[in-house]
């Protein structure tokens, strides 16, 4: 038990850090790093509580393809970012406003926070043994039972968001050239096939 707790507030402790670092350090690179390495002590966590599915998904997902994805497009892309940041203390007055309102928001969600009634004897209800329901069948259950229709929003939020950054990255440039299906279903082979009739031994 104590080892466990140990490992707890040892995992704990390296996520907040890394939270931190992700958002003070300079360097994008560096920022992406300690995300990478939040995300492995986050799976800790989850494997502490018994969630083995959920960490694998943390680790498969988010370090493998997220994160990684994050790191290659900040290498990739030549940023300058200290010009990037020359301008950002004109909008510091709008970011801590907007700051401010979201830190409203959640101390009244978090002071009117109220325990659901019917929750109170799910405590003392018999629990299934680990064999006949494991934590990937149960989370299962739960996401298409009672969440739904929530977890087809999320889906559906996440639709969008994609549609929004191909069109926002689908611009038209001078000098590059596009495949237009449109203009090449039209074409006709008489417009564009020429017949030249050689005599023998003779050139075009």
């Amino acid at each position: 038990m104590a080892i466990a707790s140990f490992v707890f507030y040892l995992l704990a402790a390296v996520l907040v850090a890394c939270g931190a670092l992700v958002i003070t350090v300079r360097n994008p690179v560096h920022s992406v790093l300690f995300l990478v390495l939040a995300f492995f002590n986050a799976a800790g966590l989850f494997i502490l509580l018994g969630a083995e599915f959920l960490a694998m998904i943390l680790v498969i997902v988010y370090v493998g393809a997220v994160a990684v994805l994050f790191l290659f497009v900040v290498m990739m892309l030549d940023i300058n970012f200290l010009d990037m940041r020359r301008g950002a203390q004109r909008y510091a007055g709008i970011g801590g406003a907007v700051g401010l309102v979201l830190l409203v928001e959640i101390l009244l969600v978090v002071g009117a926070w109220q325990l659901d009634p019917a929750l109170a004897g799910t405590g003392a209800a018999p629990t299934p043994a680990a064999a006949e329901m494991h934590n990937t069948r149960a989370l299962g259950n739960l996401i298409y039972t009672d969440y739904v229709y929530l977890f087809q929003g999320a889906g559906l939020v996440l639709l969008v968001a994609m549609m929004g950054a191909i069109v926002l990255t689908l611009r038209e440039r001078e000098g590059v050239k596009r495949q237009k299906i449109a203009d090449q279903i039209a074409r006709r082979p008489e417009d564009e096939v020429k017949v030249v009739k050689v005599s023998n031994r003779a050139g075009i």
